[in-house]
């Protein structure tokens, strides 16, 4: 179900009162008590009309050009990523707030790159960049509510996409990118930086060498305190703010659940078959409202109902299953978990440590944790020992974003399957509005829609070894 008349950007920005134009994702708990059946069809789907999009490589690109939509501070810093690559282009930029791809054209010109062509022509100018003959893939990095119409435009005007986190938070939108998808012969990915970060990368490749034997269990988590952005006066903390008085549910769940996913081979041998979920109340912004926000404020007329920790249990099709995770209101070191719990050992981050049957030889090992330096040498994943070096100098996030993108460019370049897809971007979306309707209905079980239709047993990897 569609959430309503988009918000423009910009009167968010301005903190208009735009709740009641959006609406709820869905009209009432008696809806969501439609628990394990077909609620309006978004469960399971509607017909299949096109060949799938799995396995279909990219098409060649000797130069690769991308249009930008939304160059803000994630806009401008992944921009940055792309041009560091020979044979990249960016062509065409696109933002709400002339000041913002001001900024973007001074950094394309500070690494000497050509100035590309500025589009500012309101809420809907993103629909002049994906009608431009000079872009082969779109990238957009905007707020949340923004991301299903930029890449369905783009994708009937016969673009690849790459899209920022989540795809989108609504299951009717989410099945409408699969068939826009797949009706295309394009792309449409959910660009998931955490996927390749070091220690994603080296746990997977353990886990496909067998060392954690078969795996049973799998933890994710986005626990990182937003309080300061999220009840500050940036670009960001308004829009995002915002969500927090639209939903109860896991508004940011990918992040945690993309590696894990990816470890159990979700939508590669496996699916995720069904969730369950609950929320704390939500205490943590009002809190930090009252003690950190002055008297007076619009900020203290707005309601917020998003509950400080949401945790889903996931269980798979093969009896596997997953915790998953969200709190972005509570004081907290940074976490995403990413545990993986098999018949022969255990890995858990944050920090990371690790524990192997194999390397129990007497009682003084039971019961003892190990650190990961000793399966580096073995286990490293080769994005990281051929890349690693220059990641790590100049790649955001540590590194993990220079190498999402060198394998994009890799991928479009020489022509091969994307590492991940549409059905990766709906599958790791999709707990987001399941999370709301479990909720709302007193924690009840929901299905999970198998986005692939059927073709989720097929074996197959995801980011190469």
């Amino acid at each position: 179900m569609s959430s309503g008349k988009l918000i423009p950007r910009r009167s968010i920005l301005k903190g208009t009162a735009a709740a009641a134009s959006m609406g709820p994702l869905f009209a009432s708990a008696a809806t969501a008590g439609k628990a394990g059946s077909d609620i309006g069809g978004l469960l399971t789907g509607p017909p299949q009309k096109n060949p799938t999009m799995i396995g279909v490589p990219f098409e060649k690109h000797d130069v690769i050009r991308f249009g930008v939509i939304g160059t803000g501070v994630r806009g401008t810093t992944t921009l940055a990523e792309m041009l560091k690559f020979p044979g990249v282009e960016v062509t065409a930029i696109c933002d709400v707030l002339p000041s913002k791809t001001g900024d973007a054209v001074k950094l394309i010109e500070s690494m000497g790159k050509p100035v590309p062509a500025v589009v500012v022509d309101g809420d809907h100018g993103f629909e002049r960049l994906v009608e431009r003959d000079d872009v082969d893939f779109v990238y957009i990095a905007t707020p949340w509510e923004w991301h299903f119409p930029q890449a369905m435009a783009a994708l009937k005007a016969g673009k690849h996409v790459g899209c920022e986190v989540p795809l989108s938070y609504d299951l009717e939108e989410m099945w409408q990118l699969v068939d826009a998808s797949e009706a295309a012969r394009k792309h449409c990915m959910m660009l998931e930086n955490c996927c390749y970060d070091y220690d994603e990368l080296l746990v997977l490749n353990m886990v496909r060498a067998g060392a954690f034997g078969e795996l049973v269990h799998g933890e994710a988590a986005y626990n990182h305190d937003l309080r300061s952005i999220l009840l500050g006066t940036s670009d960001r903390g308004k829009w995002r703010r915002h969500h927090h008085t639209l939903r109860d549910s896991n508004l940011y769940p990918t992040h945690g659940l993309g590696p894990v996913a990816n470890y159990m081979n979700i939508n590669r041998g496996d699916r995720f078959k069904s969730i369950v979920s609950m929320s704390s109340g939500c205490f943590g912004l009002n809190q930090y409202r009252e003690d950190h926000v002055a008297k007076g404020d619009p900020m203290f007329a707005e309601k917020y109902i998003c509950g400080d920790y949401n945790t889903s249990l996931i269980k798979t099709d093969k009896s596997k299953s997953v915790l998953l995770q969200h709190n972005e209101s509570l004081p907290r070191p940074y976490d995403r978990i990413n545990l993986i719990h098999g018949t022969k050992g255990v890995f858990r981050g944050y920090p990371s440590r690790i524990y192997l049957d194999a390397d129990v030889k007497d009682d003084k090992d039971l019961d003892v944790w190990k650190n990961l330096d000793p399966y580096k040498e073995k286990y490293e994943h080769s994005l990281w020992r051929l890349e690693g070096e220059i990641a790590r100098k100049t790649g955001g996030h540590g590194g993990m974003d220079y190498l999402m993108m060198y394998r994009l460019v890799e991928c479009l370049r020489e022509g091969l399957v994307p590492d991940m897809d549409v059905y990766d971007a709906t599958t790791w979306s999709a707990p987001g509005p399941l999370s709301q309707i479990s909720v709302a209905g007193g924690s009840i079980p929901i299905d999970f829609p198998d986005f692939t239709r059927g073709r989720w047993e097929a074996k197959r990897d995801s980011i190469p070894s």
